[in-house]
């Protein structure tokens, strides 16, 4: 950790990446629900790469609060340059222990986004997982800005929510969270993909042992082929990760 307390923090590409182990992650968003409004991204290599052309969605991860190692690749490239983090910390993992939590705590929880249905299917098989679990709410709605007003709404709406799972997909989701949350009261939200797909049980996750192999991004591509040409953004960063490493042994600034 770094001074004060912070994190010591990575950047990759022009993305900072925070290093913070999972439960260090967990600690830090249970202290961001009693200062409300904050925001948790999760940087991989594609969400980086993404960066590169989309100024905006690099600007709104800038904003975020906390930038947790989700991605391999970027322990990967760390390693590279010098300048290692301690740990994956996976955004589905980290979704679902803030959920178990929330169940302790009587923390309230938000599910927003995804496709039709499936927050409230999510909503159901984790109150049924997490007995004492209070869902706040569920609302599919858009993540673009002519909809903001309407998902803002249907948050507000809600009451106390202490913790808003944001399932909009990568760029989306965060351009919505920086866009919206200064003007809702809320504890902290973090993006989460296709997490509630997981949750609601409509898309099989990667069993543990590929998880640990690092070979989640295959099992997603088996499971889903529509994603190979996300996968190809990816596969971009490590050449080029592998490029820059000589020469970058004080810092990954680029």
């Amino acid at each position: 950790m770094g001074l004060g307390g912070l994190p010591r923090s990575v950047t990759i590409f022009g993305v900072r990446v925070d290093d913070v182990t999972e439960d260090e992650a967990v600690a830090r968003c249970e202290g961001f629900i009693g200062e409300r409004r904050r925001m948790v991204v999760t940087p991989n290599p594609e969400i980086v790469m993404a960066t590169r052309r989309d100024r905006a969605l690099r600007h709104a991860l800038a904003r975020a609060d906390l930038a947790i190692p989700d991605g391999g690749g970027l322990l990967l490239a760390a390693r590279l340059w010098g300048r290692p983090l301690r740990e994956q910390v996976r955004g589905t993992d980290l979704a679902y222990r803030l959920v178990a939590r929330a169940a302790e705590r009587g923390d309230r929880v938000f599910l927003l986004g995804a496709g039709p249905g499936v927050a409230e299917e999510a909503a159901a098989r984790l109150t049924a997982r997490y007995p004492g679990l209070a869902i706040a709410g569920t609302f599919a709605g858009r993540a673009d800005e002519a909809h903001d007003a309407e998902t803002r709404g249907a948050v507000a709406a809600a009451g106390r929510v202490d913790i808003l799972l944001v399932a909009y997909g990568a760029s989306k989701q965060e351009g919505w969270m920086a866009r919206n949350l200064p003007a809702l009261d809320v504890g902290v939200a973090l993006g989460v993909g296709g997490v509630l797909d997981f949750m609601a049980g409509r898309v099989r996750r990667a069993p543990r042992v590929v998880r640990q192999a690092r070979l989640e991004w295959l099992f997603r591509l088996l499971v889903q082929p529509w994603r190979w040409r996300r996968q190809l953004r990816a596969a971009r960063f490590f050449p080029l990760a592998a490029r820059r490493a000589p020469g970058r042994r004080r810092g990954a600034d680029d």
